[in-house]
């Protein structure tokens, strides 16, 4: 791509009224080149069943060709009709909650075949009157896909069918590998499965997890088949994949797994949202793009971003310029901003666009000029940014749902405290302060030897042979960086038998057989100041390891918090406790 896309989401359908040609003229003054259409709109596109008018997306598409701006066409199935809930009421998603009620968007069954076949009719219909037009240079499948909770009756039929190709039909070994005999939870039948949604069990609710989370990778893949028979060469498939949402973009996303739903992408893509005014510190940016960037091994494009968003969220003087630069400094091949305009009405009226109700230009929008004329000047030399970073943090989906089942603060009271993103972040964020730049990676990741250290953040979950894989890449050389709470439990969730943590306490040259919760428990060996141990902590044994820092504490003293151990040619690194991140 050649020149760095700057524009934002329009919305025709939603003007107060008539003004097109007004805004195609403030576009091109603001430098703005692609906008984004009709992925919110299905009823608008199919009134009624069978009846389609694609009038609002072929008015939108003929303005922006005459006037030499991109369209990228998302394809309108996160938001179903009403007439599609009246005739088949239940296409919407059966949850542990029951079934759904009518009004909110995404809360269907995305497997259903009614919602399928329906879908399928307008992507169809949709891909007809757009696939060929000259401004059009790519196709958004679906808006931020999660599969909603969805754990009806054919859902769980096909869990069923899942499992018993993972076990091969063997239900003893299902029932030892998820450790079902447990308070008379085994199942001696695959007749007798129960609704999963009751279930006890980490391990078979973690795995059910996980298949919820393959249904929208099949999901994204099944879309992207249609797409792909419109398209042309010179035209990209992507996906606005987002994160896990503490009021802004925070985490990995536990309902999808980017990896394997970036294989169905031609060009991987992204929402980020993050805090503006006395709260940017650019790092939800940089974590956001750096997690995207990795998918593919290749440079994104950021779909949504905030221009002002919600009242808090109102950028000061030059946050904008800022944030846009920030994008591009982690490989994004432009910005893109949710919205064009702020809506008059409804759930997203005070999410704000680069123009506000009164649809006048504004302190934000003159930035964006200013951001729009520097792209369109610096494209030659911005435009496809590489990154060769020599650190990679290490996530998983898997570790993010077992955390949830068997949380890191968890107590007889409940499940409750901090999460696996937490621990990913204060990793992350200590890096991102010292200026090191890192690549974040899964388990399947190739070439994982090309980078000088990994982290692993509280990595609970992992099979014998992601474990083997890096004990390997310290031995030849790597330098291996864990926290507590790693390699305890197998891809089943069934904790490990042997030493902790299994498989590399060779590694790190130590073990552990005990952990706690500190209290009023600080740490040796730090300069400038004894942090304190937060949250968990893990009794580390030495076996061969050097004692970094040890718990200052009357009963914990004999124990290790951070060890350090040469291994073959490489360097391990544990640290068994959380603290401070300006001590990483």
């Amino acid at each position: 791509m050649k020149e760095l896309l700057y524009g934002a989401a329009y919305y025709d359908e939603y003007m107060p009224y008539e003004r097109l040609a007004k805004d195609v003229s403030m576009m091109q003054k603001a430098g703005i080149n692609t906008v984004r259409i009709a992925e919110s709109t299905w009823s608008t596109c199919e009134p009624q069943e069978g009846v389609f008018d694609f009038s609002h997306v072929i008015r939108v598409m003929d303005a922006m060709e005459k006037a030499g701006i991109n369209v990228i066409i998302g394809t309108p199935t996160y938001a179903v009709p009403t007439w599609m809930v009246e005739a088949y009421p239940d296409v919407l998603a059966e949850t542990v909650r029951g079934r759904g009620i009518y009004g909110t968007r995404q809360n269907m069954d995305i497997t259903h075949p009614v919602y399928r076949y329906h879908a399928e009719k307008v992507i169809r219909k949709l891909m007809e009157v757009s696939a060929h037009r000259k401004c059009v240079i790519g196709f958004q499948l679906d808006n931020e896909t999660k599969y909603y909770g969805t754990a009806g009756r054919n859902v769980q039929l096909g869990f069923v069918k899942y499992l018993r190709e993972k076990f091969h039909n063997d239900l003893d070994t299902m029932n030892h590998e998820f450790g079902l005999d447990y308070w008379s939870n085994r199942i001696n039948a695959w007749e007798d499965f129960p609704d999963v949604r009751g279930t006890i069990n980490g391990s078979l609710g973690a795995e059910f997890e996980k298949y919820q989370r393959s249904l929208v990778e099949e999901f994204l893949g099944w879309q992207a088949a249609i797409v792909s028979e419109y398209k042309r060469e010179d035209q990209f498939i992507t996906h606005n994949l987002d994160f896990e949402w503490r009021g802004y973009s925070y985490g990995v996303q536990p309902d999808v797994n980017h990896f394997k739903c970036a294989k169905h992408l031609t060009m991987a893509g992204t929402d980020i949202y993050h805090p503006t005014q006395d709260h940017l510190t650019g790092a939800e940016i940089a974590f956001g793009g750096d997690l995207i960037r990795c998918l593919k091994n290749d440079n994104y494009l950021v779909l949504e971003t905030e221009a002002q968003g919600y009242p808090g969220w109102t950028p000061y003087d030059g946050q904008l310029r800022l944030q846009a630069y920030s994008h591009l400094a982690s490989g994004a091949l432009g910005v893109m901003y949710w919205h064009w305009h702020s809506i008059h009405n409804s759930f997203e009226t005070y999410w704000k666009g680069l123009l506000s109700h009164d649809m006048e230009e504004n302190a934000v929008y003159r930035e964006a000029c200013i951001v729009g004329d520097e792209f369109k000047k610096l494209s030659p030399v911005l435009s496809g940014l590489k990154k060769d970073n020599k650190v990679a943090i290490m996530v998983s989906n898997e570790t993010l749902t077992a955390l949830k089942w068997f949380g890191i603060e968890a107590t007889a009271a409940g499940n409750s405290g901090i999460g696996y993103n937490d621990v990913v972040r204060r990793i992350y964020d200590a890096l991102y302060k010292i200026n090191i730049e890192c690549d974040i990676i899964w388990e399947e990741s190739e070439n994982i030897e090309k980078y000088q250290a990994i982290i692993l953040p509280a990595m609970y979950t992992a099979d014998e042979k992601v474990l083997t894989r890096l004990k390997d890449y310290t031995a030849q050389g790597g330098t291996l960086i864990a926290t507590f709470k790693t390699a305890f439990a197998n891809e089943n969730v069934k904790v490990y038998s042997d030493r902790q943590p299994h498989i590399l306490s060779e590694v790190f040259g130590m073990y552990y057989q005990q952990f706690t919760f500190p209290e009023k428990v600080t740490l040796t060996g730090f300069e400038g100041g004894e942090p304190e141990a937060e949250t968990f902590m893990e009794l580390l044994i030495p076996d061969g390891a050097e004692i970094i820092s040890a718990y200052q504490h009357p009963n914990w003293k004999k124990y290790a918090a951070v060890t350090h151990h040469t291994y073959e040619s490489g360097n391990a690194w544990y640290i068994g406790c959380m603290f401070e991140e300006c001590y990483l």
